[in-house]
Protein backbone atom coordinates (compact mmCIF):
# COMPACT_ATOMS: atom_id res chain seq x y z
CA UNK A 1 0.00 0.00 0.00
CA UNK A 2 1.63 3.22 -1.23
CA UNK A 3 -0.31 6.48 -1.08
CA UNK A 4 -0.01 9.50 -3.36
CA UNK A 5 2.15 11.38 -0.86
CA UNK A 6 4.65 8.51 -0.65
CA UNK A 7 3.50 6.66 2.46
CA UNK A 8 3.84 2.90 2.42
CA UNK A 9 3.61 0.25 5.12
CA UNK A 10 7.07 -1.19 5.60
CA UNK A 11 7.85 -4.88 5.95
CA UNK A 12 11.12 -6.46 7.02
CA UNK A 13 12.71 -6.23 3.57
CA UNK A 14 11.71 -2.64 2.80
CA UNK A 15 12.62 -1.60 6.35
CA UNK A 16 16.22 -2.79 5.76
CA UNK A 17 16.43 -0.60 2.66
CA UNK A 18 14.89 2.34 4.52
CA UNK A 19 17.48 2.09 7.31
CA UNK A 20 20.36 1.92 4.81
CA UNK A 21 19.08 5.10 3.17
CA UNK A 22 18.64 6.99 6.48
CA UNK A 23 21.94 8.18 8.03
CA UNK A 24 20.48 8.99 11.47
CA UNK A 25 19.36 5.36 11.80
CA UNK A 26 22.26 3.69 9.99
CA UNK A 27 24.79 5.43 12.23
CA UNK A 28 23.15 3.98 15.35
CA UNK A 29 23.51 0.46 13.98
CA UNK A 30 26.98 0.81 12.45
CA UNK A 31 27.16 1.61 8.74
CA UNK A 32 29.27 -1.51 8.08
CA UNK A 33 26.80 -3.80 9.85
CA UNK A 34 23.66 -3.07 7.83
CA UNK A 35 23.66 -6.44 6.09
CA UNK A 36 23.67 -8.17 9.50
CA UNK A 37 20.49 -6.72 10.99
CA UNK A 38 18.21 -8.80 13.20
CA UNK A 39 14.68 -7.40 12.69
CA UNK A 40 11.71 -8.53 14.78
CA UNK A 41 8.14 -7.19 14.65
CA UNK A 42 6.81 -6.94 18.21
CA UNK A 43 3.78 -4.66 17.92
CA UNK A 44 1.33 -6.28 20.32
CA UNK A 45 -0.61 -3.06 20.80
CA UNK A 46 -3.88 -1.99 19.26
CA UNK A 47 -2.65 0.57 16.73
CA UNK A 48 0.88 0.30 15.27
CA UNK A 49 3.69 -1.79 13.82
CA UNK A 50 6.78 -1.90 16.03
CA UNK A 51 10.14 -3.34 15.00
CA UNK A 52 13.21 -4.06 17.12
CA UNK A 53 16.39 -3.80 15.03
CA UNK A 54 19.66 -5.14 16.44
CA UNK A 55 23.11 -5.19 14.80
CA UNK A 56 26.48 -6.25 16.22
CA UNK A 57 27.15 -2.54 16.87
CA UNK A 58 23.87 -1.11 18.12
CA UNK A 59 20.10 -1.28 18.36
CA UNK A 60 16.96 0.81 17.94
CA UNK A 61 13.19 0.61 17.63
CA UNK A 62 11.15 1.64 14.60
CA UNK A 63 7.48 2.44 15.13
CA UNK A 64 5.19 3.04 12.15
CA UNK A 65 1.61 4.27 12.36
CA UNK A 66 -0.83 2.91 9.78
CA UNK A 67 -4.04 4.63 8.68
CA UNK A 68 -6.35 2.30 10.63
CA UNK A 69 -6.64 0.67 14.03
CA UNK A 70 -4.52 -2.45 13.82
CA UNK A 71 -6.63 -4.28 16.43
CA UNK A 72 -9.79 -3.85 14.32
CA UNK A 73 -8.44 -3.54 10.75
CA UNK A 74 -9.13 -1.19 7.86
CA UNK A 75 -12.83 -1.05 8.78
CA UNK A 76 -11.84 1.44 11.55
CA UNK A 77 -9.76 4.17 9.86
CA UNK A 78 -7.35 6.21 12.01
CA UNK A 79 -5.13 9.10 11.04
CA UNK A 80 -1.49 8.08 10.68
CA UNK A 81 -0.56 11.70 11.50
CA UNK A 82 -0.76 10.64 15.14
CA UNK A 83 2.92 9.69 14.81
CA UNK A 84 3.82 13.40 14.57
CA UNK A 85 2.25 14.02 17.97
CA UNK A 86 3.91 10.96 19.44
CA UNK A 87 7.35 12.04 18.18
CA UNK A 88 6.82 15.62 19.38
CA UNK A 89 5.61 14.48 22.80
CA UNK A 90 8.48 11.99 23.15
CA UNK A 91 11.02 14.73 22.44
CA UNK A 92 9.45 17.15 24.92
CA UNK A 93 8.97 14.56 27.63
CA UNK A 94 12.54 13.29 27.13
CA UNK A 95 13.77 16.87 27.58
CA UNK A 96 11.78 17.18 30.82
CA UNK A 97 12.38 13.68 32.20
CA UNK A 98 15.41 12.25 30.35
CA UNK A 99 15.91 9.33 32.72
CA UNK A 100 12.42 7.99 32.09
CA UNK A 101 11.68 8.64 28.39
CA UNK A 102 13.57 7.08 25.43
CA UNK A 103 15.48 9.35 23.05
CA UNK A 104 14.11 9.93 19.52
CA UNK A 105 16.75 9.45 16.79
CA UNK A 106 14.64 10.05 13.69
CA UNK A 107 11.15 11.10 12.61
CA UNK A 108 9.73 10.81 9.08
CA UNK A 109 6.40 12.61 8.78
CA UNK A 110 5.61 11.24 5.31
CA UNK A 111 6.16 7.66 6.44
CA UNK A 112 4.61 8.23 9.91
CA UNK A 113 7.74 6.59 11.29
CA UNK A 114 9.73 7.12 14.49
CA UNK A 115 13.19 5.71 15.17
CA UNK A 116 14.08 5.71 18.85
CA UNK A 117 16.17 4.10 21.55
CA UNK A 118 15.60 0.39 22.09
CA UNK A 119 14.78 -0.19 25.74
CA UNK A 120 16.87 -3.29 26.14
CA UNK A 121 16.27 -6.44 28.22
CA UNK A 122 15.78 -7.14 31.04
CA UNK A 123 13.19 -4.32 30.73
CA UNK A 124 9.69 -5.73 30.36
CA UNK A 125 6.24 -4.20 30.04
CA UNK A 126 5.12 -3.26 33.55
CA UNK A 127 1.74 -4.96 33.11
CA UNK A 128 3.49 -8.31 32.53
CA UNK A 129 5.62 -7.79 35.63
CA UNK A 130 2.50 -7.06 37.70
CA UNK A 131 0.82 -10.23 36.43
CA UNK A 132 3.96 -12.22 37.31
CA UNK A 133 4.01 -10.73 40.82
CA UNK A 134 7.31 -8.85 40.54
CA UNK A 135 7.96 -5.95 42.91
CA UNK A 136 9.55 -2.77 41.51
CA UNK A 137 10.87 -0.79 44.50
CA UNK A 138 11.53 2.42 42.54
CA UNK A 139 8.34 2.46 40.45
CA UNK A 140 6.47 5.06 42.52
CA UNK A 141 9.57 7.25 42.78
CA UNK A 142 10.19 7.18 39.03
CA UNK A 143 6.57 7.55 37.85
CA UNK A 144 5.89 10.42 40.26
CA UNK A 145 9.01 12.14 38.96
CA UNK A 146 8.00 11.64 35.32
CA UNK A 147 4.47 12.95 35.95
CA UNK A 148 5.56 15.89 38.13
CA UNK A 149 8.15 17.10 35.59
CA UNK A 150 6.13 16.62 32.41
CA UNK A 151 2.91 18.06 33.86
CA UNK A 152 4.33 21.00 35.82
CA UNK A 153 6.66 22.32 33.14
CA UNK A 154 3.97 22.26 30.42
CA UNK A 155 1.34 23.99 32.58
CA UNK A 156 0.55 27.64 33.29
CA UNK A 157 2.23 27.21 36.65
CA UNK A 158 5.47 27.47 34.67
CA UNK A 159 4.57 28.78 31.18
CA UNK A 160 3.32 32.17 30.06
CA UNK A 161 -0.16 32.22 28.55
CA UNK A 162 1.41 32.90 25.13
CA UNK A 163 3.67 29.83 25.35
CA UNK A 164 0.85 27.70 26.69
CA UNK A 165 -1.70 28.71 24.04
CA UNK A 166 0.84 28.09 21.28
CA UNK A 167 1.47 24.57 22.59
CA UNK A 168 -2.24 23.91 23.02
CA UNK A 169 -2.85 24.99 19.43
CA UNK A 170 -0.17 22.64 18.09
CA UNK A 171 -1.63 19.60 19.81
CA UNK A 172 -5.25 20.50 19.04
CA UNK A 173 -4.77 18.82 15.67
CA UNK A 174 -4.50 15.41 17.40
CA UNK A 175 -8.29 15.50 17.36
CA UNK A 176 -8.94 12.03 15.93
CA UNK A 177 -6.96 10.29 18.67
CA UNK A 178 -8.78 12.38 21.29
CA UNK A 179 -12.11 11.41 19.74
CA UNK A 180 -11.11 7.76 20.02
CA UNK A 181 -10.53 8.25 23.76
CA UNK A 182 -13.81 10.15 24.10
CA UNK A 183 -15.63 7.24 22.48
CA UNK A 184 -14.00 4.24 24.14
CA UNK A 185 -13.49 5.70 27.65
CA UNK A 186 -16.42 8.08 28.19
CA UNK A 187 -19.18 6.92 25.82
CA UNK A 188 -19.22 3.28 24.67
CA UNK A 189 -19.12 1.62 28.14
CA UNK A 190 -22.31 3.46 29.13
CA UNK A 191 -24.44 2.44 26.12
CA UNK A 192 -25.00 -0.50 23.81
CA UNK A 193 -22.07 -0.51 21.38
CA UNK A 194 -20.96 -3.08 18.82
CA UNK A 195 -17.39 -2.80 20.10
CA UNK A 196 -18.13 -3.48 23.77
CA UNK A 197 -17.32 -6.90 25.18
CA UNK A 198 -17.17 -8.41 28.65
CA UNK A 199 -16.92 -11.77 30.42
CA UNK A 200 -20.36 -13.01 29.44
CA UNK A 201 -22.69 -14.29 30.79
CA UNK A 202 -21.13 -13.69 34.21
CA UNK A 203 -21.04 -9.88 33.96
CA UNK A 204 -24.22 -9.38 31.90
CA UNK A 205 -26.21 -7.89 34.78
CA UNK A 206 -23.24 -5.73 35.86
CA UNK A 207 -22.99 -4.25 32.37
CA UNK A 208 -26.71 -3.55 32.28
CA UNK A 209 -26.45 -1.89 35.70
CA UNK A 210 -23.78 0.49 34.36
CA UNK A 211 -26.02 1.46 31.44
CA UNK A 212 -28.88 2.16 33.86
CA UNK A 213 -26.91 4.04 36.51
CA UNK A 214 -28.04 7.65 36.19
CA UNK A 215 -25.62 9.03 38.82
CA UNK A 216 -22.68 7.27 37.16
CA UNK A 217 -23.70 8.77 33.81
CA UNK A 218 -23.84 12.26 35.32
CA UNK A 219 -20.34 11.82 36.72
CA UNK A 220 -18.82 10.40 33.53
CA UNK A 221 -20.37 13.30 31.57
CA UNK A 222 -18.53 15.74 33.83
CA UNK A 223 -15.26 13.83 33.37
CA UNK A 224 -15.74 13.76 29.59
CA UNK A 225 -16.30 17.52 29.65
CA UNK A 226 -13.04 18.01 31.56
CA UNK A 227 -11.19 15.72 29.16
CA UNK A 228 -12.46 17.70 26.15
CA UNK A 229 -12.20 21.22 27.57
CA UNK A 230 -9.45 21.40 30.21
CA UNK A 231 -6.08 22.23 28.60
CA UNK A 232 -3.99 22.07 31.77
CA UNK A 233 -0.76 20.48 30.54
CA UNK A 234 0.81 18.24 27.92
CA UNK A 235 -0.45 14.82 28.97
CA UNK A 236 0.72 11.41 27.76
CA UNK A 237 -2.92 10.52 27.16
CA UNK A 238 -2.56 6.73 27.50
CA UNK A 239 -0.46 6.22 30.62
CA UNK A 240 -1.45 2.66 31.51
CA UNK A 241 0.84 -0.11 32.70
CA UNK A 242 1.56 -1.32 29.15
CA UNK A 243 3.00 2.11 28.33
CA UNK A 244 5.73 1.67 30.94
CA UNK A 245 8.79 -0.59 30.68
CA UNK A 246 10.62 -1.54 33.85
CA UNK A 247 13.44 -3.28 35.62
CA UNK A 248 14.03 -3.18 39.37
CA UNK A 249 15.97 0.08 38.97
CA UNK A 250 14.75 1.61 35.69
CA UNK A 251 11.38 2.96 34.53
CA UNK A 252 10.78 4.05 30.91
CA UNK A 253 7.56 5.66 29.65
CA UNK A 254 6.72 4.91 26.00
CA UNK A 255 3.91 5.31 23.43
CA UNK A 256 2.59 8.89 23.94
CA UNK A 257 0.69 8.96 20.62
CA UNK A 258 -2.45 10.03 22.52
CA UNK A 259 -0.62 13.14 23.78
CA UNK A 260 -2.42 16.49 23.82
CA UNK A 261 -3.04 19.39 26.18
CA UNK A 262 -5.61 18.04 28.59
CA UNK A 263 -6.39 17.55 32.29
CA UNK A 264 -3.39 16.43 34.36
CA UNK A 265 -5.60 14.04 36.30
CA UNK A 266 -6.12 11.93 33.19
CA UNK A 267 -2.47 10.78 33.26
CA UNK A 268 -2.33 10.34 37.02
CA UNK A 269 -5.68 8.54 37.01
CA UNK A 270 -4.73 6.26 34.12
CA UNK A 271 -1.63 5.04 35.93
CA UNK A 272 -3.28 4.66 39.34
CA UNK A 273 -6.39 3.08 37.81
CA UNK A 274 -4.30 0.45 36.04
CA UNK A 275 -2.47 -0.33 39.29
CA UNK A 276 -5.89 -0.90 40.88
CA UNK A 277 -6.80 -3.23 37.98
CA UNK A 278 -3.60 -5.17 38.71
CA UNK A 279 -4.56 -5.27 42.40
CA UNK A 280 -8.04 -6.67 41.77
CA UNK A 281 -6.67 -9.23 39.26
CA UNK A 282 -4.22 -10.74 41.78
CA UNK A 283 -6.71 -13.21 43.27
CA UNK A 284 -7.03 -14.76 39.82
CA UNK A 285 -3.27 -15.42 39.72
CA UNK A 286 -3.02 -17.12 43.13
CA UNK A 287 -1.43 -20.57 43.16
CA UNK A 288 -0.45 -23.10 45.85
CA UNK A 289 2.98 -21.48 46.17
CA UNK A 290 1.84 -17.85 46.49
CA UNK A 291 -1.40 -16.41 47.89
CA UNK A 292 -0.39 -12.98 46.51
CA UNK A 293 -1.42 -11.22 49.75
CA UNK A 294 1.97 -9.59 50.27
CA UNK A 295 2.03 -8.57 46.62
CA UNK A 296 -1.43 -6.99 46.84
CA UNK A 297 -0.18 -4.98 49.82
CA UNK A 298 2.84 -3.86 47.75
CA UNK A 299 0.58 -2.68 44.92
CA UNK A 300 -1.52 -0.62 47.36
CA UNK A 301 1.65 0.85 48.88
CA UNK A 302 2.84 1.75 45.37
CA UNK A 303 -0.46 3.50 44.60
CA UNK A 304 -0.19 5.52 47.83
CA UNK A 305 3.46 6.35 47.26
CA UNK A 306 2.85 7.37 43.63
CA UNK A 307 0.29 10.02 44.61
CA UNK A 308 2.09 11.19 47.75
CA UNK A 309 5.46 11.50 46.00
CA UNK A 310 3.82 13.22 43.03
CA UNK A 311 2.21 15.72 45.39
CA UNK A 312 5.55 16.40 47.08
CA UNK A 313 7.55 16.73 43.83
CA UNK A 314 4.92 18.78 41.99
CA UNK A 315 4.40 21.30 44.80
CA UNK A 316 8.18 21.50 45.29
CA UNK A 317 8.58 22.53 41.63
CA UNK A 318 5.81 25.08 42.17
CA UNK A 319 7.67 26.52 45.18
CA UNK A 320 10.97 26.67 43.31
CA UNK A 321 9.40 28.55 40.39
CA UNK A 322 6.91 30.69 42.36
CA UNK A 323 8.56 33.85 41.01
CA UNK A 324 9.02 32.40 37.52
CA UNK A 325 7.23 33.17 34.25
CA UNK A 326 4.13 31.05 34.99
CA UNK A 327 0.99 33.15 34.71
CA UNK A 328 -1.56 31.00 36.55
CA UNK A 329 -0.70 32.58 39.91
CA UNK A 330 1.36 35.73 39.46
CA UNK A 331 3.81 36.28 42.30
CA UNK A 332 2.76 39.92 42.71
CA UNK A 333 -0.72 38.71 43.66
CA UNK A 334 0.07 35.43 45.46
CA UNK A 335 3.22 36.41 47.37
CA UNK A 336 1.53 36.00 50.76
CA UNK A 337 2.64 32.67 52.29
CA UNK A 338 -0.78 31.81 53.74
CA UNK A 339 -2.55 32.64 50.47
CA UNK A 340 -0.06 30.59 48.48
CA UNK A 341 -0.69 27.58 50.72
CA UNK A 342 -4.45 27.96 50.28
CA UNK A 343 -4.02 28.11 46.49
CA UNK A 344 -1.84 24.98 46.51
CA UNK A 345 -4.22 23.04 48.72
CA UNK A 346 -7.21 23.89 46.51
CA UNK A 347 -5.35 23.15 43.28
CA UNK A 348 -3.99 19.81 44.51
CA UNK A 349 -7.30 18.65 46.00
CA UNK A 350 -9.08 19.41 42.71
CA UNK A 351 -6.34 17.52 40.88
CA UNK A 352 -6.68 14.60 43.31
CA UNK A 353 -10.43 14.34 42.71
CA UNK A 354 -9.94 14.61 38.93
CA UNK A 355 -7.37 11.82 39.11
CA UNK A 356 -9.73 9.54 41.05
CA UNK A 357 -12.54 10.13 38.56
CA UNK A 358 -10.36 9.39 35.56
CA UNK A 359 -8.90 6.33 37.31
CA UNK A 360 -12.44 4.99 37.72
CA UNK A 361 -13.35 5.71 34.09
CA UNK A 362 -10.23 3.92 32.85
CA UNK A 363 -11.00 0.90 35.04
CA UNK A 364 -14.59 0.59 33.82
CA UNK A 365 -13.69 0.83 30.14
CA UNK A 366 -11.07 -1.95 30.47
CA UNK A 367 -13.71 -4.38 31.77
CA UNK A 368 -16.79 -3.61 29.66
CA UNK A 369 -15.38 -1.70 26.63
CA UNK A 370 -13.52 -2.61 23.43
CA UNK A 371 -9.93 -2.99 24.69
CA UNK A 372 -9.29 -5.15 27.75
CA UNK A 373 -6.21 -5.83 29.89
CA UNK A 374 -4.07 -8.92 30.19
CA UNK A 375 -4.29 -8.69 34.00
CA UNK A 376 -7.81 -10.13 33.74
CA UNK A 377 -7.72 -11.76 30.30
CA UNK A 378 -4.89 -14.08 31.40
CA UNK A 379 -7.15 -15.60 34.10
CA UNK A 380 -8.44 -18.66 32.24
CA UNK A 381 -11.11 -19.61 34.82
CA UNK A 382 -14.02 -17.38 33.75
CA UNK A 383 -15.75 -17.60 37.12
CA UNK A 384 -12.58 -16.42 38.86
CA UNK A 385 -11.96 -13.77 36.22
CA UNK A 386 -15.47 -12.34 36.40
CA UNK A 387 -15.32 -12.29 40.21
CA UNK A 388 -12.11 -10.21 40.07
CA UNK A 389 -13.61 -7.95 37.40
CA UNK A 390 -16.83 -7.44 39.37
CA UNK A 391 -14.93 -6.31 42.47
CA UNK A 392 -12.91 -3.89 40.31
CA UNK A 393 -16.10 -2.58 38.70
CA UNK A 394 -17.86 -2.06 42.02
CA UNK A 395 -14.83 -0.23 43.39
CA UNK A 396 -14.55 1.95 40.25
CA UNK A 397 -18.24 2.89 40.25
CA UNK A 398 -18.05 3.86 43.92
CA UNK A 399 -14.84 5.81 43.30
CA UNK A 400 -16.33 7.78 40.40
CA UNK A 401 -19.51 8.68 42.24
CA UNK A 402 -17.95 9.50 45.63
CA UNK A 403 -14.52 10.77 44.61
CA UNK A 404 -15.04 14.19 46.23
CA UNK A 405 -15.52 12.50 49.61
CA UNK A 406 -11.93 11.27 49.65
CA UNK A 407 -9.27 13.60 51.07
CA UNK A 408 -6.22 11.32 50.97
CA UNK A 409 -5.04 8.39 48.88
CA UNK A 410 -5.08 6.25 52.05
CA UNK A 411 -8.85 6.91 52.29
CA UNK A 412 -9.22 5.53 48.76
CA UNK A 413 -7.09 2.45 49.44
CA UNK A 414 -9.10 1.67 52.58
CA UNK A 415 -12.19 0.90 50.46
CA UNK A 416 -10.36 -1.18 47.80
Amino acid sequence: MTTAEGFRVLDEKSLREYIKATPSLASKLGTHELDNLDIKEVGDGNLNFVYIIISPSGSLVIKQAVPYIRLIGESWPMTKERSYFEATALKRQHDLSPEHVPEVYHFDKTMSLIGMRYIEPPHIILRKGLIAGVEYPLLAEHMSEFMANTLFYTSLLYLTTTQHKSAVAEFCANVEICRLTEQVVFSDPYKISEFNRWTSPFLDTDVEAIRNDKILKLEVAELKSKFCEKTQALIHGDLHTSSVMVTKDSTQVIDPEFAFYGPMGFDIGAFIGNLFLAYFAQDGHVDHENDRKAYKAWILDTIANTWNLFYKKFTSLWDIHKEGPGEAYLHEIYNDLELRELVKQKYMMDLFHDSLGFAAAKMIRRIVGVAHVEDFESISDLVKRSDCERRALDFAKNLMKKRRNFNTIIDVISVA
